[in-house]
């Protein structure tokens, strides 16, 4: 179903996340006003906008890592507290420290503590989790390699690896395919796919607009309030984009978007 600035109706107790009425501010800064979104389970959304549009935060937010102002936020019909377990977090690249002096199984070893325990010894159970998990991405040959060794699209493989580890029903990532080569960028999106097909839920927030309809099969646009959500075939629309980015860089934007046979 199509959603087009309404925030009145109750929380879906069926969906993986469910967000109505967030506000954030930074500040005076108003980054987010009032924004729903309903992710369908076994599902790929893509959170969509332009720069300053708030799709980081509306992910930090939903995990209570930014406090909002208002709003509600479910996790499968409960609260965050009880079902974080169920979630797995990529965040955005840029925001690792990648001098840490970890190597790559480490890091991926890191992506089950949530259920093994920061001074549980690892199992042997556990390095095959982790093995398994790097082979998915194809960085098993790289598993002794120190973290800051990596290309960045290595590094992102990494992370999602971590994700694979915890073997979660929810993923949310934060921009996956930023400065990675179109191989890496191929390899994530299959194994995200994969995951859809596994039953899981994916939300990641996406920047490249000619690759949406290739990639999800839902879509929440945002620009600080939400402009449309809703089947891609339904939200991804002309109009709605012109909102969202307005002006030139909407019609540059369309313009590729019609070259490339999306419209």
């Amino acid at each position: 179903m199509l959603r087009l600035h309404q925030n009145d109706q109750p929380l879906d107790p069926q969906s993986p996340l469910a967000i109505r009425g967030l506000s954030v501010s930074y500040g005076e800064k108003p980054a987010l006003f009032s924004v729903d979104l309903t992710a369908a389970p076994r599902s790929m959304t893509a959170i969509i906008g332009p720069n300053g549009a708030g799709k980081s935060t509306l992910l930090k937010a939903a995990l209570g890592v930014v406090p909002r102002l208002s709003g509600q936020v479910s996790i499968f019909g409960r609260a965050l507290a009880s079902e974080r377990h169920r979630i797995a977090y990529v965040p955005q690249r840029a925001s690792v420290d990648w001098d840490f002096p970890a190597n790559v199984r480490d890091v991926v070893l890191m992506g089950l503590y949530g259920k093994i325990g920061l001074l549980r010894r690892i199992r042997r159970d556990d390095q095959a989790i982790a093995e398994d998990a790097l082979a998915r991405v194809g960085m098993q040959d790289f598993a002794h390699r120190q973290i800051g060794q990596l290309s960045g699209g290595q590094q992102q493989r990494v992370f999602l690896a971590r994700a694979l580890a915890q073997n979660a029903d929810l993923y949310l990532l934060d921009e996956p395919f930023a400065g990675v080569d179109a191989a890496t960028e191929a390899a994530i999106i299959a194994v995200l796919k994969k995951l859809k097909d596994a039953g899981k839920t994916v939300v990641a927030v996406h920047h490249d607009l000619s690759t949406v309809t290739a990639y999800f099969d839902h879509v929440a646009m945002i620009n600080t309030r939400l402009i449309a959500e809703g089947p891609v075939a339904q939200a991804f629309t002309t109009a709605h984009l012109q909102e969202a980015y307005g002006g030139r860089l909407a019609t540059a934007q369309i313009d590729r978007l019609r070259e490339a046979g999306h419209y």
